[in-house]
């Protein structure tokens, strides 16, 4: 039986619903190392980035490795929403620096162009630690252990 030539291949789209390839991982997290070093090392001359130290979670990067989305969490007491805004503004600001800092230390063809976005897991982990210290939420996670031992008593 010959299949129609409009589903020919359908299935098995390069690039279809997969995730990063072996290589973008791990250009991600050489990427991700070196600009832990670089923001540990620098002083770097933006107002917003004085005295704060930045979590580097993620780095994922283009399929042709010539662009890197940098995912951050601000670390820092008594930062604020707007305060963590203008850290990721002050970032981007001074990527080129970045970039060019980067350069000189990893070995790669091309070095990409950076971009930084809140990592917003942090908050989410956070809001699932209330959601399982709430007790409604405890008594549906009990083990079925501690129900039969207390049927025992």
């Amino acid at each position: 039986m010959k299949r129609h030539s409009g589903s020919k291949g359908a299935d098995n789209k390069k690039g279809a619903l997969t995730g990063p390839s072996q290589r973008q991982l791990r250009a991600g997290e050489l990427i991700r190392h070196a600009l832990v070093e670089i923001l540990r090392e620098e002083e770097l001359a933006d107002e917003a980035l004085t005295g704060v130290s930045v979590t580097v979670s993620e780095v994922r990067m283009s399929p042709d490795l010539k662009h890197a989305i940098c995912f951050v969490e601000p670390l820092g007491a008594g930062l604020t929403g707007e305060d963590t805004t203008e850290v990721i503004k002050g970032l981007n600001r001074v990527a080129k620096f970045l970039r060019g800092r980067l350069g000189r230390s990893i070995d790669m063809k091309f070095t990409p162009d950076l971009k930084f976005i809140h990592d917003e897991s942090f908050g989410t982990a956070a809001y699932m630690d209330n959601l399982f210290l709430d007790p409604r939420v405890q008594q549906d996670t009990r083990r079925l252990s501690d129900i039969v031992d207390e049927d025992e008593d």
